[in-house]
């Protein structure tokens, strides 16, 4: 087992530190915009879809999100019927639904989006002194 260092210690604590902070003003940034985090996450994971064309199955949406049927199923509803996102029947095989944004979910997304930019370097900049703090006690 590697060593806790004291540098180790502080690098990680940076780290977690910046990851709370990404939290916090990625849930300021969905309040602004009308949307609940799941909810925001839903949209993202639609628009990120691994098709590359934001068409995911409730399954992709279900395991990416982490959540049961039933739960995905229930944010798919509601972020349907306030006019976020669409259901669609795949086209060889009805068993599959996707889902799609809808115009007011994209332009949601987006505006979310762009406020948490600058968290998102941050985040990725905590990445990189974690790894090189992880990767520099590993040699010793």
């Amino acid at each position: 087992m590697p060593e806790l260092t004291v540098e180790r210690a502080i690098r990680a604590a940076e780290f977690r530190a910046a990851l709370r902070d990404f939290l916090s003003q990625s849930e300021r940034a969905c309040r602004a915009w009308n949307l609940t985090t799941q909810r925001y996450l839903l949209l993202l994971f639609v628009k990120g879809a691994r098709d590359g064309e934001g068409r995911p199955t409730m399954s992709e949406l279900r395991e990416r999100l982490k959540v049961s049927p039933n739960t995905v199923t229930d944010l798919v509803s509601r972020a349907e019927a306030a006019g976020l996102v669409a259901r669609e029947p795949g086209a060889k095989d009805l068993r599959f639904v996707h889902v799609t944004l809808t115009e007011q979910g994209e332009q949601l997304l987006a505006g979310a989006f762009a406020d948490t930019e600058d968290s998102r370097l941050e985040l990725a900049h905590g990445f990189e002194l974690l790894t090189e703090a992880f990767r520099v006690a590993n040699k010793q």
